[in-house]
């Protein structure tokens, strides 16, 4: 078992990163659904929750069935973090997460994210804030550090044990890599063999098949992997992976139904927690995902994307099923 404070998961659990403008509860909920162990809103921002603003508060939304899971916040000013922190808390998630890695430029170039790479002791004093301003158990999500100069991860992950954090998560690429090149994992498993840690470490980057979680499990002896882009059209990911760790043999690939089915719930859920208008608008950055590999897919995809209504959607998808019925994506 791997314990974060009070939350217990199960031996090698497999995080559903954090993805802005992916992981809401649609999406959530069809990653849960295949094997997510535990999961993180939206990262929301500090400023907008204190403004009470409606895309902030929105993403506070949370449902009992995707337990345990956290809320992620950013920002750039000690104080503010403390407050967003106990607002926060006030929508009962299982744990807080603190956002140190995030590379964009409208977040990094504002102070957050991880621009707090580039200044420790702020870093320091803004965890002790949050930590000190919930009852529930904080974790850090980071990177190795800024650029190839100041790989400083594992002196920030002593410093930030060091204050309360229950588990850390690191992203094996700096600020400067954004997501370009292969990920490091090098410095992630030194801080997992650093003697004086005692949280669970996770590993995050170019995790994308069952081979490389196991790999990477047993070659750098993390607690577990955070699983981000490669789950995006793919949510069978995660018990794919846990089979192969079980028992080194691949489950068959899902099926053009499997494909359909799920895509179809997360498009039902999109609506239910969005309406009809937003949550068909929304869902259109998922299709090609769902369906990548299908020969011969671009006139489905366009019906997808601009087709306006629930009903007509469904009736793509169901003629979609009807055509590729026996392959495999």
């Amino acid at each position: 078992m791997v314990t974060i404070g009070t939350i217990q998961l199960p031996d090698f659990p497999l995080l559903l990163a954090p993805m802005e403008d992916v992981s809401d509860p649609p999406f959530r909920a069809v990653c849960k659904a295949n094997g997510a162990d535990l999961m993180y809103t939206e990262f929301i921002s500090s400023e907008g929750l204190i403004r009470d603003a409606a895309k902030s508060v929105q993403k506070l939304d949370i449902f009992e069935y995707e337990r345990p899971i956290g809320i992620q916040l950013f920002g750039s000013d000690v104080e503010t973090m403390g407050e967003c922190a106990r607002i926060a808390s006030r929508a009962q998630p299982d744990l807080i997460d603190i956002n140190y890695g995030c590379p964009v430029k409208n977040v990094a170039c504002r102070g957050a994210g991880a621009a707090l790479l580039q200044d420790i002791p702020k870093m320091v004093r803004m965890t002790e804030a949050v930590v000190k301003a919930t009852h529930l158990p904080v974790t850090v999500k980071t990177r190795l550090g800024w650029d190839e100069h100041t790989k400083n991860v594992g002196d920030v992950a002593e410093r930030l044990q060091d204050i309360g954090i229950k588990a850390l998560t690191v992203h094996g690429r700096t600020r400067v890599q954004m997501y370009k090149g292969e990920a490091d994992w090098t410095l992630i498993g030194r801080i997992k063999e650093n003697p004086r840690i005692q949280i669970p470490i996770f590993g995050n980057g170019d995790i994308d098949s069952p081979e490389k979680a196991l790999e990477y499990k047993n070659r750098y002896g993390v607690d577990g992997v955070m699983i981000g882009r490669a789950s995006i059209g793919h949510p069978w990911i995660f018990n794919e992976i846990k089979h192969f760790v079980q028992t080194g043999e691949h489950l068959p690939e899902p099926t053009i139904a499997d494909r359909v089915a799920v895509c179809r719930q997360h498009l039902d859920f999109s609506i239910r927690w969005k309406g009809e208008i937003v949550g068909l608008f929304e869902m259109r950055r998922h299709y090609a995902n769902y369906f990548k590999g299908l020969p011969d897919f671009k006139p489905y995809r366009m019906q997808l994307v601009t087709t306006d209504s629930y009903d007509g959607v469904s009736a793509v998808l169901d003629e979609i099923q009807e055509k590729y019925v026996g392959e495999l994506v």
